[in-house]
């Protein structure tokens, strides 16, 4: 079968998208014709074995508080919260009560820029269904503008037929006719927006990358420091891979030298059980990272202004509600897949406290509780009367899953989990004020009625 392009890029054209975000989907695209399935095999590559560590790096502070007014904070900001039922940006989930994720990001640009006295613009990359909501939350914080817009939007792709390669149509939702190309876009998207351009005429010259919704990544001055007094193009921060972590993306190293990372989506069907071994591969991808804007900048023209990023290929259903949906493809690249295109790029090992993501409702209850505490720089932190092993949350996806069912049977706080190693909810429970829980605990909820957990019960490991 001759697969045809033409059709893909008469969609693009016709929705406004850019040249250059056009032709780094063509590339993907003749990926797949050539029967590219994107895989990276054990034989190709390495494990990692020892790093340099964040830990270390306090020497380099001074350095890093010199650079900061040639600094920026990037925060990819696309997603929606769709797993919990939002229809918004992700990051205005609330962490505490009245305070989203994207408060805590402009508080802690805004504590860094008084503390400091460097200039530290915020730059959100948004999609085209978080770029209202996220600006009007960023304007509730005066003086949050800097001589940088605040956000710039990210492109989107066709998704494709899986027999045939041609874009998908879907008339009950043309939404779904669309996918985001994952964060490698994060590349293309900074040159065709003009944003690229625009921080280096105005003297910038690094860049932190994060998730919006990675609550441990904040701006470090040693990194920064680091990077700075190495000239490291590229840095990615990685942390040490756990049982929880071993279908996620891992470093290693290709047979030349230079470091990749290899997704799930990358590994041969036959290889699950090595890419899964989390003492082979000891390091996991926290997407924290860092950018030299010039050598960046030099490397895409390098390219044609399209980086030789991994194809990542997503095979699903066109609607995920919906069984019976025709499957499709996605086609997309990870931002970090650019470490083996900077022939100096380096990783950085750095503490789990720097990888706070939240996927589901079982992450949000453990930052709403007291196992944190949000310092004055507005960094949320392990709370430091914590003395167990890290706390696993589960609670009953029927209940708990959608955010509004979430907030409704925790009307009254978050229970107290500092002294708890597991907590595990089945049924339909309401938990009053000022519960505590010890140990290792599982409440449940007679079937078919709700429980009412009174305020300050004390629910102890038995």
């Amino acid at each position: 079968m001759t697969y045809d392009f033409v059709p893909s890029e008469v969609k693009m054209r016709a929705a406004g998208l850019p040249a250059l975000a056009i032709e780094s989907f063509r590339r993907s695209f003749e990926a797949v014709r050539r029967g590219e399935k994107g895989l990276l095999s054990r034989d190709e590559i390495e494990p990692v074995a020892t790093l340099p560590d964040a830990g270390d790096l306090n020497e380099f502070r001074e350095e890093g508080e010199r650079w900061l007014d040639k600094a920026v904070v990037l925060k990819l900001n696309g997603g929606l919260g769709t797993s919990m039922g939002m229809s918004r940006a992700k990051a205005l989930l609330p962490v505490r009560p009245g305070i989203s994720f994207l408060d805590l990001i402009a508080r802690q640009v805004l504590y860094l820029r008084g503390a400091h006295g460097g200039r530290l613009p915020l730059v959100l990359m948004n999609s085209f269904r978080t770029h209202d909501d996220s600006l009007a939350a960023l304007a509730q914080h005066p003086g949050i503008e800097s001589d940088i817009p605040l956000d710039f939007v990210q492109g989107r792709v066709p998704r494709l037929a899986a027999d045939t390669l041609s874009p998908i149509s879907w008339p009950r939702d043309r939404n779904l006719d669309w996918c985001p190309p994952g964060h490698g876009d994060l590349y293309v998207s900074l040159r065709t927006s003009g944003m690229l351009d625009r921080l280096l005429a105005n003297g910038y010259r690094y860049a932190f990358v994060s998730n919006a919704d990675n609550l441990g990544a904040s701006f470090s001055l040693e990194i920064l420091g680091w990077v700075a007094a190495n000239a490291v193009p590229f840095a990615l921060e990685v942390t040490d891979r756990t049982e929880a972590d071993r279908k996620g993306g891992h470093l290693a190293k290709l047979r030349d030298g230079r470091l990749t990372l290899r997704e799930s989506a990358q590994c041969p069907p036959d290889e699950t059980t090595d890419f899964q071994d989390v003492t082979r591969y000891r390091f996991f991808n926290t997407n924290n990272l860092w950018l030299d804007l010039r050598a960046l900048d030099m490397k895409l023209r390098e390219h044609d202004d399209v980086l030789p990023l991994s194809l990542i290929r997503n095979e699903k259903r066109v609607d995920s509600g919906d069984a019976s949906s025709p499957l499709c493809l996605q086609l997309e690249t990870a931002m970090g897949a650019a470490i083996s295109v900077f022939d100096e790029a380096r990783a950085l090992h750095v503490s789990r406290e720097r990888f706070l993501p939240v996927k589901t409702t079982n992450d949000l209850l453990a930052l709403w509780s007291d196992n944190y505490e949000l310092g004055p720089d507005a960094r949320m932190l392990l709370s430091h009367w914590r003395t167990l092993p890290p706390l696993t949350v589960d609670l009953d996806p029927t209940f708990y899953s959608h955010i509004e069912r979430f907030q409704e049977r925790f009307a009254r706080g978050a229970p107290s989990l500092v002294r708890c190693r597991r907590f595990v909810v089945r049924g339909d429970v309401h938990f009053g004020r000022g519960v505590r829980v010890r140990g290792d605990v599982r409440v449940e909820a007679p079937a078919g009625q709700a429980l009412a957990i009174p305020d300050e019960a004390e629910l102890v490991e038995r």
